[in-house]
């Protein structure tokens, strides 16, 4: 492929990733970039800088793959390497992210402007992240995910008009919402609005009191999908009630695509009108239960991933054991857990996040428990330094041994450390463990060591992973 062609798929990639990446990740860790490589299922990218390609394969490589893959199916892998002609003038294949992601913000802002009905009747409020391929699908939210998904290829055709109904914190706005994204992504000339019940409310009152009612109704009209949230919110309100049947004729007379959502199935909405509860009814309609302890699991690691944050199996497999069948519970302890290792360094321990889960009404013993397994479970020095040597990918005998390289001093000085802080060995123990080193030589690699940790945080991230999988 010839580099006019690369450059064309970059910037399309590039594209794709503004979208995925928070933005003030994008605009660190992103700067110009070229494709140098694209054949055998492999896309090798020209990077400026060490930093940013050791960033983007440690913490955007997934992501970075997803995104490529969309615009180029057929990859497998990706990978990134230093360009030190990257800035030359002449080179012309150069796409700079940042550039890029301030004429896509702007010209989206722009288009969100024009796109938007007037007099904020009504405003989108859309999530970006809110897709189908991150949505996490199980046993009982199969059939809305499929509807819902079945719409977006095909509006107006499929399924119309539809109805969700499920209990809250389940996940139906991020289905709504990748809904009204893969719509707009499909069909970027369709007028696509997403709003909830209660601004529906809103918007009709503030029209009552300007004495515009039939400017709404044209505005709506104006509609190709509708997607409401909440239907349930309009309970007890008859004139808005009536005016949303009104509106459900309208669309419904010219084929437009309607999705509603409730908490409820259509025949318990007893506080709306029987005539729109007795159309709801009609209407396809599909429902969604709770999901399991495996669904719980895989939607903590989703958003943990998301967030590009490392969280230790057993912690998460806790978590999903013990909190209940709310999604946003879940997300919610998944950020107080991040929050509390960026601004304090606390890791994510079974200890840590059970006393944080204990002010959800996690009861206290399990904290107890913990304690008492740490001390119960006796390790050896040789199985410390055989999970060491493994956790960094190395050869247990090349930690042993006085091998120089960095990539086996980092698990030796790790070992050593470990089993002295945390097993209570002597430095002359520890010497004729390691190939008879003298006390003061152990003394000095735990030392050096706990420098590295005081400016390297990932490291500190990775010995606190070691020590609660070993329990010591």
């Amino acid at each position: 492929m010839d580099p006019s062609s690369n450059s064309i798929l970059l910037k399309e990639i590039i594209k794709e990733l503004i979208w995925s990446v928070k933005p003030q990740d994008f605009l660190t860790y992103f700067r110009k970039m070229t494709i140098s490589k694209l054949e055998n299922n492999w896309v090798v990218f020209w990077v400026e800088s060490g930093f940013m390609r050791d960033n983007l394969r440690h913490k955007f490589y997934d992501v970075i793959k997803d995104s490529t893959n969309r615009i180029v199916p057929e990859t497998e892998y990706v990978d990134f390497v230093i360009d030190r002609e990257i800035d030359t003038p002449s080179n012309n294949q150069v796409i700079d992210c940042v550039k890029e992601y301030k004429e896509l913000t702007s010209k989206k802002k722009k288009e969100d402007k024009k796109e938007s009905i007037n007099d904020g009747v009504i405003k989108k409020i859309i999530n970006q992240r809110y897709r189908f391929d991150n949505f996490v699908v199980w046993a009982s939210n199969q059939l809305p995910y499929a509807a819902c998904e079945a719409v977006s290829r095909k509006p107006w055709k499929t399924y119309n008009p539809l109805f969700i109904y499920w209990d809250v914190w389940l996940g139906k706005t991020h289905l709504l919402q990748a809904t009204w994204n893969s719509i707009k992504d499909k069909y970027k000339d369709s007028n696509v609005v997403y709003t909830t019940a209660d601004r529906f409310v809103n918007d009709y009152v503030s029209s009552v009191k300007a004495k515009n009612v039939d400017k709404l109704r044209e505005k709506y009209r104006a509609i190709d999908v509708l997607i409401v949230d909440d239907i349930q919110f309009l309970a007890w309100k008859k004139q808005t009630q009536e005016e949303l049947y009104n509106i459900f004729n309208l669309m419904y007379e010219s084929s437009k695509q309607i999705i509603l959502s409730s908490d409820r199935p259509p025949k318990e909405l007893t506080e709306l009108e029987a005539r729109l509860r007795s159309r709801f009814e009609w209407w396809i309609t599909v429902d969604i239960w709770s999901p399991d302890y495996e669904t719980r699991l895989a939607i903590l690691q989703e958003k943990a991933r998301e967030r590009e944050f490392i969280i230790p199996q057993e912690v998460a497999e806790f978590i999903a054991e013990n909190t209940s069948e709310n999604i946003r519970e879940i997300e919610w302890l998944l950020n107080q857990i991040i929050a509390e290792y960026e601004l304090h360094n606390t890791p994510p321990t079974l200890e840590n996040v059970a006393r944080r889960m204990n002010k959800l009404s996690i009861t206290e013993h399990f904290i107890s428990n913990v304690s008492a397994k740490r001390k119960k479970n006796k390790i050896s020095y040789e199985d410390l330094i055989e999970y060491v040597s493994s956790h960094f990918w190395v050869d247990k005998k090349e930690v042993m041994w006085d091998d120089r390289r960095k990539e086996n001093m980092i698990p030796r000085q790790v070992s050593m450390y470990l089993l002295k802080t945390r097993m209570n060995y002597t430095y002359e123990r520890i010497g004729n463990i390691f190939s008879w080193r003298n006390h003061s030589a152990v003394l000095y690699s735990c030392k050096k060591l706990e420098q590295i940790l005081k400016k390297n945080q990932d490291l500190h991230y990775e010995l606190n992973i070691i020590k609660d999988k070993l329990w010591i």
